[in-house]
């Protein structure tokens, strides 16, 4: 076995606990502040430690988030990790933001209705089955 094999499992990393800790020592995480255009590299800077791909991983959770993106929809201003202003956010950006949400919102509804949809089926199927075993019921009982 290489050295690689040996160390591959000790660096696998959750996404959701580098989140987590983003959140906990970054108020623009905490808050889902519209961030800055290269901020991972701001975020290296502060925890080298950290490996790109984990990074890459919890940035992508964090950035298509709801709450993320709504914020995004509504943004003028982008910002660093201290908090401060960077970048502009664009109208492209805001309309990304918000074609995803409608995307998402919609295939929740579509979920929501197939769900709903397939407990009527069932309830119906079973008030059938009811019915049958009533009718069935009484007949043998004559």
């Amino acid at each position: 076995m290489t050295t690689e094999q040996n160390t591959a499992p000790a660096q696998t990393v959750d996404a959701r606990a580098v989140l987590k800790d983003l959140q906990a020592r970054f108020p623009v995480f905490a808050d889902h502040s519209p961030l800055a255009i290269g901020i991972d590299r701001q975020v290296l800077a502060q925890m080298p430690e950290l490996s790109k791909k984990a990074l890459r991983l919890a940035m992508r959770n964090h950035t298509q988030s709801t709450r993320y993106l709504k914020v995004m929809e509504k943004a003028s201003v982008r910002l660093n990790l201290d908090g401060t202003p960077a970048d502009e956010v664009t109208d492209e950006n805001r309309r990304h933001a918000s074609e995803l949400l409608r995307e998402r919102f919609k295939k929740q509804a579509e979920a929501r209705k197939a769900t709903e949809a397939a407990a009527r089926a069932e309830e119906r199927k079973q008030q059938k089955l009811l019915e049958l075993a009533d009718k069935f019921g009484r007949k043998g009982s004559r």
